[in-house]
């Protein structure tokens, strides 16, 4: 598979960048987020890395008989209707695992968003993980993981390395790409 992905990357003239992981256990963003297309190259690039992601879903995407599937493509079942924590249950998966990557797109949508969900940040500080910042830049036609940022619990400080990461990244529909900051900092600006 892995050089299947890997010809199929080159084929389509996408170059795969991957920097190595300081760690076996890591949340892996991916961004930007604008087309159902950033899942193709982004799986891609995931199979070429040998990079067994894995991804969150509610529980209930895992009945039988679809769920033997969901969790065959690396997905984890969550539970959203109690008012369990989801950073708590994604921490105790880290926690529980020798090995792990759980992909999350920050932006949340493929439409253009006002801010960063910062589930992702919360996740891998409570865990003790770094981020690694995964892209797929269709103006460069470079996809893969650009290094990687232990959070350190003061989120504006480390978005603002994650934004000076992300801002020469385009999307395939640049139109939609949203601005990279947590909600605070658009609530503050929208109250000046």
């Amino acid at each position: 598979m892995q050089k299947l992905a890997r010809f199929l990357l080159r084929l389509f003239g996408w170059e795969l960048k991957v920097a190595p992981p300081p760690s076996r256990k890591y949340v892996l963003i991916g961004a930007p987020h604008t087309s159902n297309w950033d899942f193709v190259v982004g799986l891609l690039a995931l199979w070429g890395a040998r990079i067994r992601a894995r991804w969150l879903g509610k529980k209930e995407l895992f009945k039988p008989p679809l769920g033997y599937l969901m969790r065959a493509l690396g997905g984890i079942p969550v539970d959203r209707s109690k008012r369990s924590n989801l950073v708590d249950q994604v921490a105790e998966i880290f926690r529980r695992e020798e090995e792990i990557a759980i992909l999350i797109t920050p932006e949340g949508t493929r439409g253009k968003a006002p801010y960063w969900r910062t589930g992702f940040y919360y996740m891998a500080l409570k865990a003790g993980v770094p981020i690694a910042l995964g892209y797929a830049d269709f103006r460069r036609k470079e996809v893969g993981i650009g290094g990687y940022l232990y959070p350190t619990g003061d989120i504006r400080r480390d978005f603002a390395a994650i934004r000076a990461f992300y801002q020469d990244k385009v999307g395939l529909r640049p139109e939609k790409q949203g601005p990279i900051h947590i909600r605070e900092e658009v609530e503050e600006v929208a109250s000046d």
